[in-house]
Order: C-alpha cells, then sequence, then structure tokens
C-alpha cells in the first residue's frame, strides 16, 4: 500500500509530467521518468531515453500545439496511477483540431518515478492496468 506522503508525490510527478509535455520541455518532462517508456494503443512501445525524447520530437513536429488536460487522476493498487485526459492538437498535415478521451496508467519505482506509461483508448481493464494484456 502506498502512504499519503507517496499518493500526494506521485499526483504532483504526474501532473508535472503533463505540464511540461504541454510546453514542450522535454528536459522537465524526462527527470520525471527513472525508465521512460511508453506503451501505445496501435501496439508501438517507445523504450529508453533516446526512443522516448525522438518519439515526443517527431510528434510536436506533425502536431505543433498538441496538449493535454486532465480530467480524472486517481490511485489504483500496487501503486500505479491513472488519468482521464483530452488530447487536443492540430496537424499540420490537414489543419484540421482534433481533440480524443485517452486514459493512461503510471508505473512508478521507489523514488516516485515513472518507469512507464500505458495510453488507452477506452477505459482500461483490470487485466490491462496490470500489464497482463496490451493497451487498446
Amino acid at each position: 500500500m502506498v502512504s499519503g506522503d507517496a499518493r500526494v508525490e506521485r499526483r504532483a510527478v504526474v501532473l508535472e509530467h503533463m505540464q511540461s509535455e504541454n510546453v514542450q520541455e522535454w528536459d522537465r518532462t524526462m527527470a520525471t521518468m527513472s525508465s521512460p517508456r511508453y506503451e501505445l494503443p496501435d501496439g508501438r512501445v517507445f523504450d529508453g531515453p533516446d526512443e522516448v525524447m525522438r518519439w515526443w520530437v517527431e510528434g510536436r513536429k506533425v502536431v505543433p500545439d498538441q496538449r493535454n488536460e486532465l480530467i480524472e487522476l486517481r490511485h489504483l493498487e500496487a501503486e500505479r496511477v491513472q488519468i482521464e485526459f483530452w488530447l487536443r492538437g492540430t496537424p499540420t498535415t490537414s489543419g484540421e483540431p482534433f481533440e480524443v478521451r485517452l486514459w493512461a496508467v503510471f508505473d512508478f519505482d521507489d523514488d516516485d518515478l515513472m518507469t512507464n506509461e500505458r495510453v488507452f483508448t477506452q477505459p482500461p481493464t483490470d487485466d490491462q492496468i496490470a500489464g497482463l494484456v496490451a493497451p487498446s
């Protein structure tokens, strides 16, 4: 069970992660993760600082105004945090703004830094939260 202090710290880490992504301050974003890793609903996985940084930078070339807005943050069992959020932006390819509702589950290390972010297009199942089934 995670202590109240750890919950406060993990909430702050998630909020810092989201805010720093919005302003594209990648060093700040990277500092929220001890083992940068993203698992996306389409099956792509970006693992390690170089892959994750490249994905952030390349993604903002296509959607330079990409931003997220928190809807809800929940602390889960097994020391995970789940968020529900809006992802918004305008791709340079179409010029048409988008808004999509997504969910993400974050795993943490003993120092309350993220080790993984799994992104979902619908509320994740218990097996998906546990990492037993890939994001969808």
